[in-house]
Parts: C-alpha cells; structure tokens; sequence
C-alpha cells in the first residue's frame, strides 16, 4: 500500500527515468515532484519504495530505477494517457499513407514497418490465418523429381511449395493434374479437395492422383504454418538502445525470439483475446522471457471480427503513453484498410 506522497514521487521517479535514462536521485525528485518534501524525507520514501521492490538501485550510482513492478504500478493506475482515435500530431500523417486498401500481405507489412518507424522499436503483427480455399493451383516441372505448387487464394495471396515426388513428372501430366483440380475444385476448400479426391482416386490414374493428395497435403500444411503469419519489422532499431547496446546475451536472445517466432506468436495469440491495449512488462507474460522488454500490442479486427494482433516491442524504460496510442491508431488503421472492398 502507498499513500499519495509516495505514488507521486514513483511516478514522477518513471517519468524521469523514462525521459533521461538515468538513476533519479532524491535532489531531482525535490525539484520536479512538486511536493514539498526535504531531500531526508524523499530519501525515506524511496527506501520504502525500495522495500516494495517497485524500485531498485544500481551498483554505480545513488540514484534509484523503476523495476518491472514499478513500470506496472505505474502502467496500471498512474498512466493518464488513453487510446486515441487520431494521432494530434499531423506530422504522421504521411507514414499513415502506406496503409490504403490493397492486398492484404501489402497492407500488414506496412503496419509492421509503420509501428516501427513511430515507435523507433520493433513493430510486429499477425496476419489473418489464411483461408483454405483456393481459386487457382499450378504445378511446374523444376527437375527430376522436383515440382513447384503454386496456390493462390480468392484475395491474390500466392503460396509457393516445393513437392519432391517418387515419380518423376512430365510437364504433360502436370497440365492435366491443373487442369483437373481447377475445373472441379477452384474455389473449394483444401479439405473438399481431400474428401473429393477418395472418390475419384479411382478413376485417376495412379501417379496422378499421388500428385493430388502431395498437393493436399502441402496446401493444408501452408494453411496452418503459424509463423507464417508473424510479420516483424525495425529489429535492428534495437541496436541503437542504449539500454541493450553493451548487453551482448539479452541481445542475443531478443534476436532468437524475432527468428524463431513461435513465442511471438503465442503471445499475440493471447493478446487477441483481450479488449483494447494490453502491456506486457518484462517477463510477465512468460513467453517472452527477457526482463528489459515491454509489448504493447492490440488486437485489429476486419469487417467486425477479430483477425489478428498487432503490436510493438521495446525497451521497459519506453513512453508508454505514447506506444498505447501508436498501438490503438494503428490497429484502427489496419482493420479499416483490409475491411475496405
């Protein structure tokens, strides 16, 4: 429990950290609090503070940082900002531009790099899952063995696999497989395929039909691969954090997490689920397990219904209030442009 004194002096000591990146000291706190208080009696608060491990001391100084509890403290009941419809800052309308309606793969990775550039971190989003319908398949002979298949879906999103076949196929025969599954599948789903093709197989000629069901196969693994849909942009832009520049490991593992994605996406999958903003800080959320990192993300929503979440990702010791309302304006963005006909 804190009485209003100390709330004041925690959130004046995280704005000012926030600000300037240094241990604040009690002299600071004096004159920027605007509380009365002596530099004794800050110094006592602070110690309280420090006992509720809201916030901490570094080795090499006398002044104090916030912690992870301390951010969410501050986060939770002492942030004023809320999410905002517009940005008041008309300078950023010329970065909102790349996101007109257009196709949809174009639309999220601009939102991925507008979070980045206005939040000078990481900016992240997942995509809508993919639709299992297809409006036009192709196979292409790439050599012995080998074939290409290109699906491409009702919006125009093209996924490309490599199939390598126990029979090797003239380009003949991948014609007639083309020309079989368009003009009796187009616009179905990869699991009407499936069902269809046990009735026919049949009547198909065996290798054929094999080709078929390796199609099946391969459409429906494109259609569930998860980290896929994860788009990240402006990793690097962490570099330039003073916070992380001399930490090598926590370098290294923030690295791993935007490659490997499967974490990313367990976390924006969970934050789908919830209403508005949402803030993670440090390692709270368990799936992303770096201490000096904070997400802010949001879910967006196409034509009414919840699609996907996007969100940015930086340094604990960010300007919050401001990441909220990139975050809000952004998803509100992204949802009108891939609702748009």
């Amino acid at each position: 429990m804190m009485d209003d004194r100390a709330k004041m002096l925690l959130k004046t000591l995280v704005e000012r950290y926030i600000a300037d990146g240094q241990p604040v000291g009690s002299r600071t706190l004096s004159k920027t609090s605007g509380l009365e208080l002596s530099p004794a009696t800050i110094r006592n608060v602070m110690a309280d503070l420090e006992e509720l491990g809201l916030i901490a001391s570094p080795h090499t100084s006398a002044g104090r940082i916030p912690t992870a509890r301390g951010y969410r403290v501050f986060v939770d009941t002492m942030l004023t900002s809320r999410p905002a419809h517009r940005f008041e800052d008309s300078s950023m309308a010329p970065l909102i531009e790349p996101l007109q309606p257009d196709q949809p793969k174009r639309v999220i990775a601009s939102a991925a790099h507008l979070l980045s550039n206005l939040s000078s971190f990481v900016g992240v989003i997942t995509a809508p899952r993919k639709t299992s319908v297809f409006r036009h398949m192709e196979f292409l002979r790439l050599g012995e063995r080998r074939v290409l298949l290109i699906l491409v879906s009702p919006d125009g999103d093209v996924q490309n696999r490599v199939l390598f076949t126990l029979h090797d196929y003239t380009q003949g025969q991948l014609i007639e497989a083309t020309n079989y599954l368009n003009t009796h599948y187009a616009g179905r789903s990869i699991e009407d395929v499936r069902e269809g093709l046990k009735h026919e197989v049949d009547a198909l000629r065996g290798e054929i039909a094999t080709l078929m069901q390796a199609a099946v196969q391969a459409g429906s693994e494109a259609a569930s691969d998860d980290s896929a849909r994860v788009v990240v942009s402006g990793e690097r832009k962490l570099l330039q954090v003073s916070d992380f520049g001399s930490d090598l490991g926590s370098l290294r593992k923030m690295f791993d997490l935007f490659e490997q994605k499967t974490q990313l996406m367990r976390l924006l999958d969970g934050s789908s689920r919830a209403e508005g903003v949402r803030i993670y800080i440090g390692g709270e959320s368990g799936l992303v397990p770096i201490d000096d990192l904070s997400v802010v993300s949001a879910p967006y929503e196409v034509d009414g219904q919840v699609v996907g979440t996007l969100g940015v990702i930086g340094p604990t010791r960010m300007a919050y209030d401001r990441m909220i309302q990139i975050v809000d304006i952004t998803s509100r963005l992204v949802g009108n442009a891939l609702s748009q006909k």
